[in-house]
């Protein structure tokens, strides 16, 4: 099998084909408007073309047949790709992209009762880890795992919830700015990963030491690796949940605790604190 070979799609989706074009050109457009610096670009390219290539080519025909190998592509898609997309910061940078019409028009919209709403919503400090959690575990699931492995709508429903709440969850964590303006405050931000990778740690230890094959699907879609029966298949994933997406999830505490100490040596927490006093807020400690 040469490399294009590898690069042909398993389930051909003109929709995603589509969403890919239109994220890119905004971004290249925008990037000629405003400074992007090299790092921020770097850091866009490699993971779009990563999220592409783990969305839309040969990896789901492994994907489905090997457990492990399931694991290590949500873990792109949920976890790392996503963090390093949001680390190049690229909302204002896609906005910029857009034409002026449309801007006026995003602006507008924005202002609007329902705009806020859904910008509430997208960027809930509870609702939004919640999400993020509950997609990593809810695929886990045997019944759920089962019918999103034989149903290909299903299959694209999963993939696409992992990526969007990971998108979601990282723009909250990545915020280097006091709250307000930002939906988290910055020690929220810190222990946020340390609440959200336990529940996924506890579940993949319990994936790697089980005694009983979990996910028979695996067998009956046929896999792809004979050499690896089900309980070692399982026991690798289990690991790839364990250790390499806690890994990920540190990496968002140590990034969110170095924003928390530069804005506390600024003193843009304290004032923070002390502005929600005057106005008569309740205040919580960030």
């Amino acid at each position: 099998m040469n490399v294009l070979d590898w690069l042909v799609p398993w389930e051909f989706s003109p929709s995603l084909i589509l969403v890919f074009i239109v994220c890119a050109v905004l971004f290249w457009r925008g990037s000629r408007v405003r400074h992007v610096q090299v790092w921020r670009q770097w850091l866009f390219w490699l993971g779009f073309i990563g999220l592409y290539l783990n969305l839309h080519t040969i990896v789901d025909y492994y994907s489905e047949r090997m457990f492990f190998i399931h694991r290590i592509q949500h873990l792109f898609l949920h976890h790392l790709l996503p963090l390093m997309v949001m680390l190049s910061y690229p909302g204002q940078v896609m906005r910029a992209g857009l034409p002026a019409s449309w801007r006026y028009k995003l602006r507008d919209l924005n202002r609007t009762r329902l705009g806020k709403g859904l910008q509430t919503l997208l960027t809930h400090r509870i609702f939004v880890p919640f999400l993020f959690v509950f997609f990593v575990l809810v695929w886990l699931l045997p019944i759920p795992q089962f019918y999103s492995m034989i149903d290909w709508r299903l299959y694209r429903v999963m993939n696409w919830s992992v990526v969007i709440s990971g998108f979601m969850y990282w723009n909250l964590i990545l915020d280097r700015r006091p709250a307000p303006p930002a939906a988290m405050r910055p020690w929220a931000r810190v222990i946020s990963p340390l609440l959200t990778m336990a529940p996924q740690i506890v579940a993949g230890i319990y994936i790697t030491f089980a005694s009983v094959d979990l996910y028979p699907i695996f067998d009956l879609c046929g896999r792809a690796m004979p050499s690896f029966d089900a309980l070692k298949d399982q026991a690798v994933g289990g690991l790839v949940m364990w250790v390499a997406a806690g890994l990920v999830e540190t990496f968002g505490v140590v990034y969110a605790l170095a924003t928390a100490v530069r804005l506390s040596a600024k003193g843009r927490i304290r004032s923070e604190v002390i502005e929600r006093m005057r106005l008569g807020s309740p205040t919580v400690s960030s």
